[in-house]
């Protein structure tokens, strides 16, 4: 030791130890509003957009807007995260990337609100001013945007929302009323008598989309009609008696679940192909519907289960006979109300009997009445045989009540008021019984159409209604990918991409099957049908409509001035007919539009017409729920092929529901909803946002708050990660920067890693493989970042000279690793990655969400390098398991207390000499040894060819490093080793 000892300073304040303000409790609920605010006042999204320029190519997620009527719920929470990880991504990819955020504002919801407030004041809504009461729903409508605007960007979610769309706003209107009259001017809208699905609680037609299904208890009913062989005298004498003797006294039974259909009945039909018996009761049990006597004529295949419904057992019937389908065609049927006293002869007309392939022997009778004013397959049965004119009835009214001048059944209510069971089927079947009608009745449990609004049940039935014909020419001179609107519809699916590629499949068999589109809604509030109809002429007459180019423009230039209000104000029919048409002469159509046909308008007048739209009006992405294969997709996609030919969007990307912990669906009266507000105010949003972003959306998803807790682990552990490098790194300049060819190994391997986990990043990012994102980044960080690469360099990162190349280099390594972490995950942690970004780069101007994620040179990537470290990771693994048994078994408490002897071949000896193994381990010494180990040497299983001897470190301890070494105490400062001395005469000379 040199003679001369230097004043001696405490050598812990000697030490390069992290130093950083970034706390390790996040206190996210109460300081992410301040980001927000701060986010607000500097302008990020309009500094990006201002930004931008023609080398950035544009990129636009097109908003599927919620509807204005209520506090965001989970599912919102989730797909608006989506959508903004989607956004924030590609704009941090090197686009510029636009979200307009918008609102669907027309429809039933909201015009119901404003009715129930009505009833409250005992107020009619029928008496006020439909303009007043339209006013009404818009201030409605507009309270809620506002509300929800503010919950959406309390998620951290960016876009314009300062101007966001709305489809009440008059602009919007004007466009939606245009692409209705491009339907009119193209030949493919059309009113049409035919059943819908009909609310009778709303009083509106619905479409598909707005039909959810649930479980729903109806009345099942077996019911006769008597067989009349009057008018079958077509074969020979000895045939016809034949025929009769078979069918005296016979009935035709039939099965239905809806009752109230029965007075609609027009007829009844038989399976071509199904094997058909004739059943005579030979003896009755008491209180049975049945009679001695009487013959049934049923399916065999379900002939025992039908005479088991009628409380008829083996040997109370036999089988007399076949029935084939000749005989079947020279029968007629009565109605079971025919003859019924006090009915008038309503129902003494012969019914129609005939066969048709919808019929089968797999429920039921093998017969099935025709109802066609309440079923599609009847309707378009009759439909193509040309008897409409005979079948169809209108004996509902659109309250769901019988007419009032229908015997027996008048007034009567198919459901209740609030959507109960109403009076109409029992009082159909009371009225069966006693005609002698009935032979049984039952009830059945099975998923049924339900208003997904008001979550009553919906019926079938036959309204007049406005359609979009999907299967004829459209006269508009686009038939690129086919003339009519599902053959365009069809090519255009499979010109998109789909995420997940089940989408595609969902939609496609969708649209092969839909009927035409059911265009209007008999309610107030919404864009009207600005159409005019011819008066005195029929909807098959060339001129029903009025088809003028020049009244269409009066309608849509009123519009763009005053909204659709316009429609309904007095004189309007006279003013948008001008002076070219007499006003007598015309009937103003009064309907609105679906509001499917609003939202699937947006393409029009979001993305073809605003200034951050797109040049060619086609959306790069679509995201919603996989509900909306059915809704916004399905809509936006008629409605786009409908009026220009082809889909609205490039990607579709879609996700499943929100379920609770236990994988059940959430509801408020089990209790176990998960309330975005609640999870915010506990955690704060970016956990919210973790979770997205670990659950594969694709699928349905659970969320609970075990699983939030995990969440937060997960969000701690990489917030421990930011702290190590914001530590670290103060006080890092350029001027200690390091080139990647100037660096040790181990920093060239972590580079290769940032090389490997930038493309996955990338690639997950373009395909909005959020999950995949994230996983990949959380496992570098844990992995290989904290539990390896930053536990090996904590020594010379706190310990090495400060000109010492080693730390220098990982100096560098953390301040390229901060840029790549926070730029990878600040779509996902807003706010986190705002909060570590400013930790280091403070100032009015400055955030993360104005970076790009930096590009990372190719030259960074090493393959023989990753595989030569991935070698030593190997080994070091069995190391680490060897020296926690001497940990556990109290041995020694540091692993700086161990130099243990590695027992390898020869060609690993080569390769772990080539670096310092000893640092790599995280121990004092290493000795690396080619000979046979000893028995009692540490394996593990999975790695072969390594063994490990447990020995401890010989010499002092450093009281710098506390590694323990041979050359402690030999040096101008005491008890340090010539690293550590080194770094003290570099710092104090």
């Amino acid at each position: 030791m040199c003679a001369e000892t230097p004043e001696l300073p405490d050598y812990k304040d000697t030490l390069n130890l992290p130093q950083t303000d970034f706390p390790m409790r996040a206190g996210l609920p109460k300081r992410e509003p301040a980001w927000l605010e701060r986010w607000e006042r500097i302008g990020v999204y309009d500094r990006l957009r201002a930004a931008a320029h023609p080398g950035r190519d544009p990129f636009t997620l097109h908003d599927g807007p919620p509807y204005a009527n209520g506090h965001l719920h989970i599912g919102h929470a989730l797909n608006k995260t989506i959508k903004d990880m989607i956004v924030r991504s590609h704009q941090m990819m090197g686009y510029d990337s636009r979200y307009v955020p918008g609102w669907d504002c027309h429809g039933l919801p909201i015009e119901w609100k404003i009715e129930e407030q009505y009833r409250k004041k005992g107020k009619n809504k029928d008496d006020v001013d439909v303009v007043e009461f339209r006013q009404e729903c818009r201030d409605f409508a507009a309270g809620w945007v506002d509300v929800q605007r503010a919950e959406f960007k309390r998620l951290g979610i960016t876009g314009n929302w300062d101007d966001p769309y709305l489809t009440m706003n008059f602009h919007a209107e004007r466009v939606i009323a245009e692409e209705f009259q491009k339907f009119l001017m193209n030949g493919t809208l059309y009113q049409g008598s035919k059943p819908v699905m009909w609310s009778p609680i709303e009083q509106t037609a619905l479409a598909e989309a707005e039909v959810e299904y649930h479980d729903k208890e109806s009345f099942t009913i077996w019911v006769k009609f008597k067989v009349d062989m009057s008018g079958a005298s077509s074969g020979t004498p000895a045939e016809n008696a034949a025929r009769a003797d078979l069918t005296t006294n016979a009935y035709v039974v039939i099965w239905t679940t809806t009752p109230w259909t029965i007075p609609s009945n027009k007829g009844v039909v038989f399976g071509p192909d199904i094997q058909y018996g004739v059943y005579e009761v030979t003896k009755t049990p008491e209180e049975c519907w049945a009679a001695v006597g009487e013959k049934y004529i049923l399916a065999d295949n379900l002939a025992a289960d039908v005479m088991a419904r009628a409380r008829l057992g083996d040997g109370m019937y036999r089988r007399l006979g076949d029935i084939d389908r000749d005989q079947l065609e020279h029968i007629s049927l009565q109605h079971p109300l025919a003859g019924a006293e006090g009915a008038d002869g309503h129902w003494d007309d012969t019914r129609d009997f005939r066969a048709a392939d919808f019929v089968t022997d797999t429920e039921g009778t093998g017969f099935v009445h025709c109802a066609p004013s309440h079923g599609m397959e009847e309707y378009e049965m009759y439909r193509d045989l040309g008897m409409l004119q005979q079948v169809i009835t209108y004996n509902v009214e659109d309250d769901g009540k019988f007419r009032d001048d229908l015997p027996f059944f008048g007034g009567h209510y198919i459901l209740s008021r609030k959507g109960g069971e109403g009076t109409a089927n029992k009082a159909v079947i009371d009225k069966l019984v006693e005609t002698g009608g009935l032979l049984a009745r039952g009830k059945i449990k099975h998923s049924y159409p339900h208003s997904w609004r008001s979550k009553a049940p919906v019926i079938y039935r036959n309204t007049p209604q406005w359609f979009a014909a999907i299967d004829q020419k459209v006269g508009d001179g686009q038939d690129t990918h086919g003339e009519t609107i599902r053959q365009r519809a069809l090519t255009e699916i499979d010109n998109v991409n789909w995420t997940p590629q089940s989408g595609r499949n969902r939609l496609h068999s969708m649209m092969e099957a839909r009927p035409d589109w059911v265009l209007s809604r008999q309610r107030a509030w919404g864009v009207p049908l600005t159409c005019f109809t011819k008066k005195g002429a029929l909807p098959t007459d060339a001129d029903f409509l009025l088809r003028d180019p020049a009244v269409n423009t009066r309608i849509n230039e009123a519009f763009e001035a005053e909204g659709a209000d316009a429609w309904y104000k007095p004189g309007a029919k006279a003013r948008f007919l001008g002076n070219d048409h007499n006003a007598e002469d015309y009937n103003q159509v009064t309907d609105i539009l679906d509001v499917w046909f609003d939202s699937g308008s947006t393409h029009a007048f979001v993305l073809r017409d605003r200034e951050d739209g797109t040049a060619d009006g086609i959306a790069d992405v679509y995201m919603e729920g996989t509900d909306q294969h059915r809704g916004w997709f399905h809509s936006s996609l008629l409605q786009s092929v409908g009026t220009t030919g082809r889909a609205p969007y490039r990607n579709v990307v879609t996700h499943g529901f929100t379920l609770d912990e236990k994988g059940m669906k959430m509801s408020k009266s089990i209790g176990n909803t998960i309330v975005p507000e609640e999870v915010v105010k506990q955690y704060g949003a970016d956990i919210l946002r973790l979770w997205v972003a670990q659950t594969d959306y694709t699928a349905d998803q659970r969320i609970g708050p075990e699983i939030l807790k995990g969440v937060a682990d997960s969000y701690r552990r990489l917030r421990n990660t930011m702290r190590f490098m914001l530590g670290n790194l103060n006080g890092f300049t350029e001027d200690q920067r390091v080139a990647p060819a100037d660096m040790p190994e181990l920093e060239r391997w972590v580079l290769h890693r940032v090389a490997e986990i930038d493309a996955q990043v990338r690639a997950g990012y373009r395909a909005f493989d959020f999950q995949g994102v994230f996983r990949a980044v959380f496992e570098f960080a844990t992995l290989d970042l904290s539990s390896f690469y930053f536990d090996i360099r904590k020594d010379a990162l706190y310990c090495d000279a400060p000109s010492a190349l080693r730390r220098k280099s990982a100096l560098t390594v953390l301040d390229i690793l901060f840029h790549r972490l926070t730029t990878w995950l600040a779509p996902i942690l807003v706010f986190t990655c705002e909060e570590v970004w400013l930790e280091r780069f403070p100032g009015d101007d400055s955030s993360v969400h104005l970076q790009d994620i930096p590009e990372t040179p190719a030259t960074w990537r090493d393959e023989a390098l990753a595989a030569k470290w991935a070698e030593i990771r190997r080994v070091r693994s069995v190391v680490t398991g060897a020296l926690e048994v001497q940990r556990r078994d109290k041995v020694i408490g540091s692993s700086l207390e161990a130099a243990p002897i590695v027992h390898v071949g020869t060609d690993l000896e080569m390769l772990l000499n080539s670096v310092e193994f000893e640092d790599v381990c995280i121990t004092s010494a290493i000795n690396i040894d080619t000979g046979m180990p000893p028995a009692e040497a540490f394996t593990m299983d999975g790695v072969d060819g390594v063994a490990v001897t447990f020995a401890k470190a010989q010499g002092q301890k450093c009281q710098r490093s506390w590694k323990i070494l041979p050359d402690v105490g030999q040096y101008e400062y005491p008890g340090v080793s010539k690293r550590d001395n080194d770094a003290l005469k570099e710092l104090y000379g």
